[in-house]
């Protein structure tokens, strides 16, 4: 895996600098990037690449953009489409990359769109907004949505609300682009959902949560159009105390879905478990500090020897050696700079 080469993506906001996206060449024998593109494009505070590889999405003020992804990494810019919403924070496309999900943090809104052959996003086909009130407590106390993303079937988009502590499950018609309430998975009160991933066979749906910092791993299945989801095990990424200000941010499988990752805001530290594939249970590896301060994202090098962190408030990219057998992390060089980054993909090229 050495030889193969990859460029990674990191989505920032733009205050005072216009180019909201960077692209890295990956060192990945060193465990370490280097700067090869920036592209202008307004707060990119979430990114997505099509199932096929071709086409990156990135979230910008009001609305999203589409990029054809160049045989070398770089990104050309397709076209620019509206959201008829305030800025959203997370998006994703359905596994025949037909269409696009754009989920709003501040107005607590779910937006489908048509994607064409092109990679261009075209009109919108649904838009939803959710309602409610949560608790009277801080900032839950109406619909916050951070995360949409389908079942691997393509039946089921799964919509995290954080202010409403639950995840609404929506029926998909992937020929119309609409969506329809089939089900909500209820969450503990202030928990706030915030991200959701899959196991590479779709079985098992992991359910991270912000404010209490804790994994729900819940069992998939569809039967006759009827689909159920059992909870299966709850793991706690880190005892909360009285008066902490921890938060969960980061969520990710690595490549060969044998790991799973999550960061800690305030502990400023990453956690790791170990997936049993079979079961979908998790077990925890190591938890350890990132040396930055709100580790809003961070993610496995592709052959699972080095780990990077995109340090939100300390506006830098940290990076480690890890092993996994041992349950180790050691820091990796120096920090890099980059101002408030958000998001991180890496990409195959060839």
């Amino acid at each position: 895996m050495s030889k193969e080469k990859y460029v990674a993506y990191i989505s920032s906001y733009t205050q005072g600098d216009s180019h909201g996206i960077r692209i890295y060449d990956v060192d990945m024998k060193n465990g370490r990037f280097k700067e090869k593109d920036k592209v202008e494009i307004t707060n990119s505070s979430y990114l997505t690449i099509s199932h096929n590889g071709k086409f990156l999405y990135s979230i910008t003020d009001f609305g999203v953009e589409a990029y054809t992804i160049q045989p070398d990494g770089d990104l050309e810019l397709i076209n620019f489409a509206p959201i008829n919403g305030m800025r959203g924070c997370y998006v994703s496309t359905d596994y025949t990359d037909r269409y696009l999900f754009v989920a709003g943090y501040h107005d607590g809104k779910l937006t489908v769109l048509r994607l064409k052959e092109d990679g261009s996003i075209g009109e919108i086909t649904d838009e939803i907004y959710h309602k409610g009130l949560g608790s009277m407590a801080e900032r839950n106390f109406r619909p916050h949505i951070n995360c949409a993303r389908m079942t691997h079937d393509n039946k089921y988009l799964l919509v995290a609300d954080q202010g409403m502590d639950h995840v609404n499950v929506y029926r998909f018609d992937v020929e119309k682009g609409k969506v329809k309430l089939e089900d909500i998975i209820r969450s503990e009160m202030e928990s706030a959902p915030r991200h959701i991933k899959i196991s590479e066979d779709g079985k098992y749906i992991y359910i991270l949560h912000e404010l209490k910092c804790y994994i729900d791993v819940y069992e998939y299945a569809d039967n006759n159009n009827d689909p159920t989801f059992e909870k299966i095990q709850t793991v706690e990424l880190i005892k909360l105390t009285r008066g902490n200000t921890n938060s969960a941010s980061a969520f990710s499988f690595s490549l060969d879905y044998n790991y799973l990752l999550s960061s800690i805001a305030g502990d400023n530290s990453v956690i790791v478990f170990d997936v049993d594939k079979k079961t979908g249970l998790l077990k925890k590896n190591f938890l350890l500090p990132i040396s930055g301060e709100y580790p809003k994202d961070a993610e496995f090098f592709p052959d699972n020897k080095f780990l990077v962190s995109l340090n939100h408030e300390s506006n830098t990219m940290t990076f480690f050696h890890i092993d996994l057998e041992h349950g180790t992390m050691i820091m990796n060089g120096p920090a890099m700079k980059v101002n408030m980054p958000n998001c991180i993909l890496f990409h195959k090229l060839g």
